[in-house]
């Protein structure tokens, strides 16, 4: 019944309410309370002591955000695909390597990072393929695609969507392994600048998923 409630409210949202900026915003907050809410928890009781099903869950919210923002509200295109394309993977990769120093800069004294041995290279593939097919790809559209572009819709500054569209993103880190972690509210607003950057100069949220993924996957891979 908690699982059809939600498909309910998220796919009625724009069949019963107006488009406006008040109700694209409800539902950008409808998701985020769901998320921080952890409301799949209940859905998904944990079988065994470290293994958790509420994944399903988030995969489902997943699906039926994309639909329905894809299909209903009808965004404008914002190059959500599983594939990027040559230029994306060079302008992903640049925005990742500019990223780097930005970031060790900012986590580093905060002392929010340490580093650790490498993990395998099987673990930090399959970390790659994570979240460059699924999670930073769900978050690169609702950030960057989605949020980004109806802010440069609402200022006509894409200057000032860039900033606050960032700014966003690294808020909703704030409850990141505890809250309130601005540690990873910082980082994750430097990295949101850099993925945006990204997708302004691709034309595409591809380039953006690219940076994102690979910002993780080398956190992953050498740091806890």
């Amino acid at each position: 019944m908690r699982l059809a409630a939600l498909a309910l409210a998220l796919g009625l949202w724009y069949l019963v309410l107006p488009v406006s900026i008040l109700t694209d915003l409800g539902f950008l907050v409808l998701i985020a309370a769901v998320l921080l809410g952890k409301y799949f928890d209940l859905i998904y009781p944990v079988p065994y002591p470290g293994l958790s099903l509420a994944i399903l869950g988030h995969i489902a919210l997943i699906h039926m955000t994309v639909l329905v923002l894809l299909l209903e509200r009808r965004v404008h295109e914002t190059g959500f695909g599983f594939v990027p394309n040559r230029r994306e993977w060079r302008i992903g990769a640049l925005h990742y390597v500019g990223f780097l120093p930005v970031g060790a800069l900012i986590a580093l004294p905060l002392k929010a990072v340490h580093l650790v041995p490498p993990a395998p290279l099987w673990k930090t593939a399959g970390t790659f393929l994570g979240f460059l097919l699924v999670i930073a790809l769900f978050e690169e559209f609702l950030f960057r695609g989605v949020l980004q572009q109806w802010l440069e819709e609402w200022t006509w500054n894409r200057t000032a969507a860039l900033l606050i569209a960032s700014a966003v993103f690294g808020l909703a880190h704030l409850w990141f392994r505890g809250f309130p972690n601005w540690r990873w509210a910082l980082i994750a607003a430097a990295l949101g600048w850099f993925c945006g950057h990204a997708r302004n100069q691709a034309g595409s949220i591809r380039a953006s998923v690219v940076t994102h993924a690979l910002v993780v996957t080398t956190w992953r891979a050498f740091f806890v």
